[in-house]
């Protein structure tokens, strides 16, 4: 069982700046594609962005490209989500998740972590 815990989340003004973090534990071996998700109130889950565990090239969603960072520290077992200039609509409960594929669609990601808002003021 893969055990993700984000943290990192908070409230912030339009064009400010937060890091997540999410720590993975347990049996990861089934898993090699790590990712963040977010939801917004009434709205589906997005994929935002996504890194296979073993390194190697970054996806992210429309939405973000180009604002947002992944990267991850396998040292530490830790993914990280920087996410600059932000804005109002990117208020949402940030979550990360562990798979096996690339495609940021949350049906093929079995491990969730509990999520960590993020609310930004304009």
């Amino acid at each position: 069982q893969v055990h993700l815990v984000e943290s990192g989340g908070g409230e912030v003004q339009a064009g400010g700046s937060l890091t997540l973090s999410c720590t993975r534990s347990g049996n990861s071996a089934t898993t090699n594609y790590w990712a963040w998700f977010r939801q917004a109130p009434g709205k589906p889950r997005e994929g935002i962005a996504g890194v296979p565990i073993a390194g190697g090239p970054s996806t992210y969603g429309a939405s973000v490209r180009g604002r947002f960072a992944i990267s991850l520290d396998n040292a530490k077992n830790t993914l990280y989500l920087q996410m600059n200039n932000l804005r109002p609509e990117d208020t949402a409960m940030y979550y990360c998740a562990a798979g096996q594929t690339r495609q940021l669609n949350p049906r093929l990601f079995p491990h969730w972590g509990q999520g960590t808002q993020v609310t930004v003021s304009s």
